[in-house]
């Protein structure tokens, strides 16, 4: 299947290449690729996680404070929004960054309706801080703008994995990647695919979602433009419809 409109999930990791904070090569690579998806023809929106930075949970068993060490979290999103934004509009493209935490120095406040018009103009719109609350994940609010943007999936960029497995393939050489699992599926397998309130919210509303790795560099337009990349997790309405298109083609 292709998309039209799309909101890429980006872990903080990635933007650190493995390591705190961020690696200016990497986010640039990162950047060429979404304009090379916004130059296609594809509106794009991007939600960042900050585990480069903190993660709450973490420091919750270091002895913090969860909600102030998630706060820390949602900043430390913000700087890699502010990273990409940078690198991005170093290749041409006009984007805009929204936050949850009214911050109006340095982005716009979090409203949907302009993120959607951003779009539309062919602008990347990058949401930042989060929720603006704590205990919540990225992969929650991933789903969250996905829906409230309409965009018609959510693309989960993963750093060292390529796809859903029947087991953790780094852990078990046996585990086997599956092309198109339903829904149904992942909760009966009990398999691994995002934060289980995202999960939810995508299964109730009948959002696709389309886990893959982000290496080699290419990946996010070839899985937009519809190549079979990664696992592809949906209803069985949505997996019908992609053996359609692959007739089609």
């Amino acid at each position: 299947m292709t998309y039209k409109r799309v909101l890429l999930k980006l872990s903080g990791e990635v933007f650190g290449g493995g390591k705190v904070g961020v690696d200016p090569d990497v986010v640039a690579g990162i950047a060429r690729e979404i304009a090379s998806v916004q130059r296609a023809g594809f509106e794009v929106a991007v939600v960042t996680g900050g585990g480069n930075f903190f993660r709450g949970a973490e420091l919750q068993q270091r002895g913090m404070d969860r909600a102030r060490a998630d706060y820390m979290g949602m900043l430390g999103i913000v700087m890699n929004c502010l990273a990409l934004q940078d690198f991005l509009e170093k290749e041409g493209i006009e984007t805009r960054v929204q936050t949850a935490i009214t911050m109006g120095q340095v982005a716009e406040p979090y409203i949907p309706r302009r993120a959607i018009r951003h779009l539309e103009k062919g602008r990347v719109v990058i949401f930042g801080a989060g929720a603006g609350m704590p205990y919540f994940s990225t992969d929650t609010v991933a789903a969250q703008r996905a829906l409230e943007t309409k965009c018609e999936v959510v693309l989960m960029g993963k750093n060292g994995v390529d796809g859903v497995y029947t087991a953790d393939p780094r852990q078990d050489p046996t585990a086997i990647k599956y092309d198109e699992v339903t829904f149904q599926e992942v909760l009966q397998k009990g398999l691994k695919v995002a934060d289980a309130t995202a999960f939810a919210m995508c299964m109730e509303n009948d959002l696709p979602m389309i886990v893959f790795g982000m290496e080699p560099e290419g990946n996010i337009l070839k899985v937009v433009q519809g190549e079979k990349i990664g696992t592809l997790v949906g209803s069985p309405k949505t997996h019908s419809a992609s053996g359609t298109e692959k007739e089609k083609q």
